[in-house]
């Protein structure tokens, strides 16, 4: 999930995946409900010195012991509070098997997802990790929106594939099958992601002055909730996302996917364009996990095999 921009994305070439990929989910709805570990509290038991790929971190990084991660923590199942109040999902799950092969704990820390790109480059954070879609204009520094550039941009250590979706209440989907259904009805969206870009691109295609109407929230759990209660028609975010909010919301009952996801893009690590050396050691920390079967591991239990990737590239968003 910048400012402006899976998800957290950019608006681009439309990529259909079909939604029977909510089945997988489905199959594991218990491990989805019960998450992982609390990830902000369990340190690895490698020290720096015994991690095969601590020698690649910066000095100051290894010798801290820990890699603070930017995360809006509201994303089920990317990451998101259990009942219990710990840090569970896909992306604490993969930042600790990350910190295994660096010698180092990822320490998620809350933020809400349009404020994290601006927390890496006040150094709140060394990198930002929260279903962020790599994307050309987050590389280059240019707000979504604007078109201007707010800043130096950031690297992307490409972790996953997901695409956008929509979703109404059960059993009252209005016809909503594609974007174009959406014009002259309300849709509700997290801000600054890549469903408020697409919601704002799409209203401007409408014909006949019925817009979408678009009411944004700080994150996708209001959102659902907005909906819930018949304040709006539709939501939208991220395939994973939704695909979890319907099979979870109201035990099942409370919402359906319609359509087919759209914006299939790569999610990434954010990383300071001033930190290649932190940047590559992720990278190779990434590529070990999936060649030693941890990464595979994460992502079969969370359900999400369709988005796997076979290695780290950097920066492969368009």
């Amino acid at each position: 999930m910048t400012a402006s921009s899976i998800c957290r994305r950019t608006v681009g070439k439309s990529a259909k995946s079909r939604i029977a990929a909510v089945g997988t989910i489905a199959v594991v709805g218990s491990l989805l409900l019960s998450g992982c570990g609390d990830q902000t509290n369990d340190k690895g038991s490698d020290s720096v010195s015994n991690a095969p790929l601590a020698d690649k971190l910066p000095k100051d990084i290894r010798d801290a012991g820990v890699i603070k991660v930017g995360s809006d923590i509201a994303y089920p199942p990317v990451e998101f509070k259990d009942k219990s109040g710990s840090t569970v999902g896909i992306d604490p799950d993969l930042g600790e098997a990350l910190g295994k092969q660096l010698g180092v704990e990822f320490e998620f820390e809350n933020g809400t997802f349009d404020t994290l790109l601006g927390g890496l480059r006040s150094k709140r954070y060394q990198v930002a990790m929260s279903a962020m879609t790599d994307t050309k204009n987050r590389q280059e520094g240019v707000d979504e929106e604007t078109g201007k550039k707010v800043g130096d941009g950031v690297d992307f250590i490409d972790y996953f594939t997901a695409g956008v979706s929509i979703y109404t209440k059960k059993g009252d989907d209005q016809g909503i099958k594609t974007w174009a259904d959406l014009c002259g009805k309300k849709i509700v969206v997290q801000r600054g992601t890549v469903s408020h870009d697409l919601a704002k691109a799409e209203s401007k295609k409408c014909k006949g002055g019925k817009k979408i109407a678009i009411e944004q929230f700080d994150n996708d759990q209001q959102a659902q909730t907005r909906l819930r209660s018949g304040g709006a028609d539709a939501g939208s975010s991220d395939f994973p996302v939704a695909a979890y909010a319907v099979k979870t919301s109201g035990g099942g009952k409370d919402f359906e996917l319609v359509g087919e996801q759209v914006e299939a893009a790569p999610y990434g690590i954010a990383v300071s364009k001033k930190n290649p050396e932190l940047r590559d050691a992720i990278q190779a920390a990434l590529d070990a996990i999936i060649k030693n079967g941890d990464y595979e591991k994460i992502i079969k239990k969370w359900g999400v095999e369709d988005g796997a990737v076979e290695k780290a590239e950097i920066n492969g968003g368009k």
